[in-house]
């Protein structure tokens, strides 16, 4: 199967998370592709950077300001984009973070942070998507960045509610599947399940960065961002017909 972007060039995407890691790259390489994307992140300096040096592509890069966590700022992000872009073709969900603390004698606020981004942020963002793909009729692509911790619970302590939120995010897109069969639409839902990536989650997400786990994570053999985003193109390329519920990605001798 030979695939191809064709079809979604001057179309728009919404990336969430793409200031940084997966997101960015992800980004980068739709404009590369000719699309219009918004970057939906809660910082902005990056991918203000980046569409200052692709303002002479066919694509486009706008950064739009929105934390993923509040409900209204992602309703207004969508607004944002309609208005200044036109309704969005794809949504790739890539904003995602984990927080080091523990089950039996855990942090609260952490444990809502981490299923207020990897869950909750998701689902909204993904519903606004699909009634505007429903509303204007598009065949669109939505694309769940997952993790291999959403299959397989890593035997690393202190990692706590991640796993469970991305276990959830398999649930999540064959939920979304089946209701999207029920309606009658050909919009697609993939989910994208990485082993470890050489991305900032460890160093930005409230990690001890000399605790055991994290150097353990370190050390061990990663993805990079690029390989996640090029894994992301391939599932946009497939035929129209054609639908690739699952994709794990994992890095030669990841050992978990």
């Amino acid at each position: 199967m030979v695939g191809s972007m064709d079809r979604w060039r001057g179309k728009v995407a919404i990336v969430t998370g793409a200031n940084s890691g997966i997101g960015a790259a992800t980004a980068r390489q739709l404009v590369d592709q000719g699309l219009k994307v918004a970057g939906f992140d809660r910082q902005c300096e990056y991918m203000e950077q980046v569409a200052k040096k692709v303002h002479d592509k066919e694509g486009q890069l706008h950064a739009v300001k929105v934390d993923i966590c509040k409900e209204d700022e992602i309703q207004e992000g969508f607004i944002w984009t309609s208005d200044n872009l036109g309704p969005v073709h794809i949504l790739i969900n890539c904003a995602g973070i984990g927080q080091e603390t523990t089950l039996w004698n855990g942090d609260t606020e952490k444990w809502k942070k981490t299923f207020d981004t990897n869950v909750m942020g998701l689902c909204i963002a993904t519903r606004e998507a699909v009634k505007i793909m429903k509303a204007e009729k598009i065949d669109g692509h939505i694309i769940h960045i997952n993790s291999y911790a959403g299959h397989v619970v890593p035997n690393f302590p202190r990692v706590n509610v991640y796993a469970a939120s991305k276990y959830a995010v398999t649930a999540l897109t064959e939920t979304l599947r089946q209701e999207l069969n029920q309606l009658g639409v050909k919009i697609k839902i993939t989910s994208v399940s990485p082993g470890r990536v050489n991305t900032g989650i460890l160093t930005n997400n409230n990690y001890d960065m000399n605790s055991t786990i994290v150097q353990r994570m370190v050390k061990s053999p990663g993805l990079n961002a690029e390989d996640v985003a090029d894994s992301i193109l391939h599932v946009l390329s497939t035929p129209p017909h054609v639908q690739i519920h699952e994709l794990t990605i994992k890095p030669i001798g990841e050992v978990y």
